[in-house]
């Protein structure tokens, strides 16, 4: 499995019309091979900005890579050049990948990948 999680930096006043922009838009990851969850998530608030990640777990790094290179993800990023979504951010999302190397699950198995 492969964990693709963006960090954005948001101002305080625009956590909501940030929260709402990713809870309205038009999902086009269901339609990619190979994803297979995806996660908004809220960290912490500092004076200056509000913490969120967008997690995405995938079958594969592979399965990530076609995702990007797809017209579902032209479409889902469409709104995002300068101006648009661009925006809410206080600086640019910053992208970090990871390869799974260990999954615990609820009955307490440890799997390797």
């Amino acid at each position: 499995m492969f964990i693709a999680m963006n960090r954005f930096k948001v101002a305080p006043d625009q956590a909501s019309a940030f929260e709402e922009m990713w809870m309205s838009r038009e999902v086009h990851l269901h339609t990619v091979p190979g994803f297979v969850e995806f996660h908004l998530l809220r960290g912490p608030s500092k004076d200056d900005h509000v913490l969120y990640s967008s997690h995405t777990v995938w079958a594969s790094r592979e399965a990530f890579e076609g995702w990007t290179k797809s017209e579902a993800f032209r479409a889902a990023h469409r709104n995002a050049a300068p101006g648009g979504r661009a925006a809410l951010y206080i600086e640019h999302p910053q992208f970090e990948g990871f390869e799974v190397i260990q999954t615990v699950t609820r009955d307490g198995k440890s799997v390797a990948a």
